[in-house]
């Protein structure tokens, strides 16, 4: 199996939870590199991956064919273009950068480097979003007309996290950080959308960035898509609800990878490492093909973030389609800034 070699910019909770413990399980990859600048903690369990100081020095490392830039957001426009004009291929978290004028800069260039650029869009692999997806594509629910998507947490205290929450900062607060995944999802499953309408401020006080959002997407179609997350959240609501001419289907938001992974539990490659659930996750209500009502409990199947990484292995070794392309993940870029517009002038802004 031909081996990729990569290097990981960071060691903090995106390093230690969402990309070194895929790497070290896929027989693909091998984390030759991490960069930490003042401690070791990588070599506990990962001893051969050596340890750089900074960016800069991991990228002279010649062996390095790929480069994990998962960096706080405001640093991803410079590491990256480091990254690319070093001649290697990229794999960004997400929100991918703070503007789309710096995405878009990013993406040309890794077209003239001759290398890929992919944004780290890893809830398309959460369980709760798959099962909507499948519903939505088994067409029982008829002619969709609206739509609910939420992520919403109780966090009333602040993190300490400066890059996540000074207002000074641009690409801080929760529309960049939860809201790079609600909007790919919604782009993901109704494409992009005509116009939008968004509310976005913070709840715990302008001194703080933005920690509440709803952004309104109209489609040509008459569908309309709502996207909400609020930190004042204390009971859930179900994280997506979707309505048609034949029926509701609710969902709720049980993706549990992410604390399993923050829990030690290893994502072994080539099988599902998920429990299953042991309860059911959601209610489809529909007509059927006699006009009667049907109503039942289902149960979605386990995600796997391993999919992402096999993906961008088989586009390396293979040539197969790369996940979450750049220049895809620049349009979700677009929207963002257009809900900040649409929140600051208070009307609706025309995408298309």
């Amino acid at each position: 199996m031909q081996l990729v070699k990569v290097g990981l910019c960071a060691f903090g909770m995106s390093g230690k939870v969402f990309h070194a413990p895929f790497l070290k399980e896929h027989p693909g990859f091998f984390m030759s590199a991490v960069v930490e600048r003042n401690k070791e903690d990588s070599k506990e369990k990962y001893p051969d991956a050596k340890i750089y100081r900074s960016v800069e020095e991991m990228l002279q490392d010649a062996d390095i064919e790929l480069v994990v830039v998962n960096t706080p957001v405001q640093t991803h426009f410079e590491y990256v273009k480091m990254s690319l004009d070093a001649g290697k291929n990229v794999i960004v978290e997400k929100p991918f950068t703070v503007n789309v004028s710096e995405a878009e800069e990013l993406v040309q260039l890794a077209k003239e480097k001759g290398l890929f650029l992919s944004v780290y869009q890893n809830r398309r692999f959460d369980r709760d979003y798959l099962q909507v997806q499948k519903m939505i594509n088994e067409e029982k629910l008829g002619n969709i007309k609206e739509v609910e998507i939420r992520f919403d947490r109780f966090r009333t205290e602040p993190s300490g996290k400066l890059h996540k929450e000074n207002p000074d900062l641009f690409g801080s607060g929760s529309l960049h950080d939860l809201g790079s995944h609600l909007v790919d999802q919604a782009v993901q499953l109704f494409g992009f959308p005509e116009k939008l309408f968004a509310d976005v401020f913070s709840m715990k006080g302008s001194e703080f960035a933005n920690d509440y959002f709803e952004i309104l997407f109209y489609y040509k179609d008459d569908l309309r898509v709502r996207l909400k997350s609020s930190v004042f959240t204390k009971e859930a609501h179900y994280a997506y609800a979707v309505h048609g001419s034949r029926g509701s289907f609710l969902q709720e938001r049980t993706d549990n990878q992410e604390n399993e992974l923050v829990a030690g539990v290893v994502p072994e490659y080539g099988e599902e490492w998920m429990q299953p659930l042991q309860q059911p996750d959601g209610i489809l209500n529909f007509l059927n093909e006699n006009n009667e009502t049907v109503r039942l409990e289902t149960s979605s199947e386990a995600g796997n973030y391993m999919h992402y990484y096999q993906n961008i292995y088989e586009h390396i070794v293979f040539g197969y389609s790369l996940p979450s392309p750049a220049e895809e993940v620049v349009r979700n870029m677009k929207i963002i800034e257009a809900a900040l517009q649409s929140s600051i002038e208070g009307r609706v802004v025309n995408l298309i």
